[in-house]
């Protein structure tokens, strides 16, 4: 922590933020600098932070393009989070950004309904851009050289992770639910959970990976998900009082963050409670070897957690599990952008579906028919060949462009 701190504070030193400059701008002053009428993104004002607001709650602030990067849909949309956040970067009046989503989201990851039907209808690009605009989002908050706080209220999955984790600080609450559950849908955790999954204590990351359970904000914390814990009913205050802040110190928003934050520890029934047995079972190099320990666990125990976890196990895409778990292990001994680059690869060979239709029937089967019946291609683990799970590593064709990201001139703290 302390090592990232000085990091940070160096690059703002080169950045030559002014304080001087800051206190220019009244602490208790507040504007709404997007438009109402076209407002998927709000952006308030308040001395010298940002406060970039997701606001989509339908749909549960999930991330489509405009929310992600200026893309095709209208010029007002092109005002949206990456353009805001770059601006805020080079602006020396601008000490921090914040993030927070509006309703009872923080954000729930990409709109799968929207790519499914534009898969369905054969319009790949739109499908590319989506995921080459949303993983530079995340490089951009994984690599931003001011600090960023992202109050993670509510439904906290997916891509709403990806824009949130690689940042500086997150304060997970009471009402926090985090998950990575793409295997369900025929996906692979991306945007970044490849990274932050596989620097998780044990082998935490694997058992969120290939079973998609849910984290409270207290399990958030204490695993290093979320840096910091407050009651939902508090963040108020905080925002308050992050808003009166006059600085580009992390220190000092830190020490903010721990005033008005609470301590807390998971209780008796939090699968972190169950880390030997967990790091027991999800230990092994293979998917199969992983689903024997557990079948033995639940058989030796009878217990409810080892028999739940089982059947989340068996529930999950067979191609999507193995890929999932390749993906984690390779996640280890990678950057936050080789991890990115690597994902967006394994997303193209998903949304192709050439190796197999399983996002489609996925997505099909828990959104948008709903029948919770997917019938994967291939059904069992042991039909899954090698072949299959290395094409998901390698790239689409000679002839398909690799994400780019910026990494000369935006290299990752972590």
């Amino acid at each position: 922590k302390k090592k990232r701190k000085k990091m940070m504070q160096r690059f703002f030193t080169k950045a030559k933020l002014s304080l001087n400059t800051y206190r220019s701008f009244s602490s208790s002053q507040h504007v709404i600098l997007d438009n109402p009428n076209h407002s998927q993104v709000l952006v308030e004002g308040n001395g010298c932070s940002r406060m970039a607001i997701l606001n989509r709650p339908s749909a549960l602030n999930a991330l489509n393009t405009n929310m992600v990067s200026f893309l095709f849909f209208s010029l007002l949309q092109l005002a949206t989070l990456h353009k805001f956040y770059r601006s805020w970067e080079d602006n020396p009046d601008i000490g921090f950004v914040m993030m927070k989503g509006s309703g009872r989201a923080f954000a729930a990851g990409g709109d799968i309904v929207a790519l499914y039907h534009l898969i369905n209808k054969g319009n790949m690009e739109a499908c590319k851009e989506f995921f080459r605009t949303a993983y530079s989002f995340m490089y951009l908050i994984g690599t931003y050289l001011k600090p960023h706080v992202a109050l993670l209220n509510g439904i906290t999955m997916g891509g709403g992770a990806g824009v949130s984790i690689p940042g500086t600080f997150r304060v997970a609450t009471d009402k926090t639910i985090f998950a990575t559950p793409e295997v369900h849908i025929g996906f692979h955790p991306d945007a970044a959970a490849s990274f932050y999954l596989s620097h998780l204590p044990g082998h935490l990351g694997e058992y969120l990976a290939l079973t998609g359970e849910k984290l409270n904000g207290v399990e958030m914390v204490t695993c290093g998900l979320a840096t910091h814990y407050s009651l939902s009913a508090r963040l108020p205050l905080i925002e308050e009082q992050l808003g009166k802040l006059v600085t580009d110190d992390p220190s000092v928003i830190e020490a903010t963050l721990e005033h008005y934050g609470d301590l807390v520890h998971p209780d008796s029934s939090s699968v972190l409670q169950r880390i030997e047995i967990l790091d027991k079972c999800f230990c092994h190099d293979s998917v199969e070897e992983i689903v024997d320990a557990m079948e033995n666990a639940a058989s030796e125990t009878k217990d409810a957690w080892c028999i739940s976890t089982l059947n989340r196990l068996k529930e999950a895409s067979p191609l999507s599990l193995k890929v999932a778990l390749r993906s984690i292990r390779e996640g280890t001994f990678q950057t936050l952008d080789q991890c990115l680059l690597r994902e967006y690869r394994m997303t193209l060979q998903a949304i192709h579906g050439k190796i197999s239709g399983d996002f489609c029937e996925g997505v099909r089967a828990r959104v948008v028919d709903k029948d919770f019946a997917p019938k994967w291609d291939p059904p069992t683990l042991e039909k899954v060949s090698q072949d299959m799970v290395d094409q998901y590593f390698l790239p689409l064709s000679d002839s398909e462009p690799d994400l780019e990201l910026p990494t000369k001139s935006r290299e990752a703290f972590l």
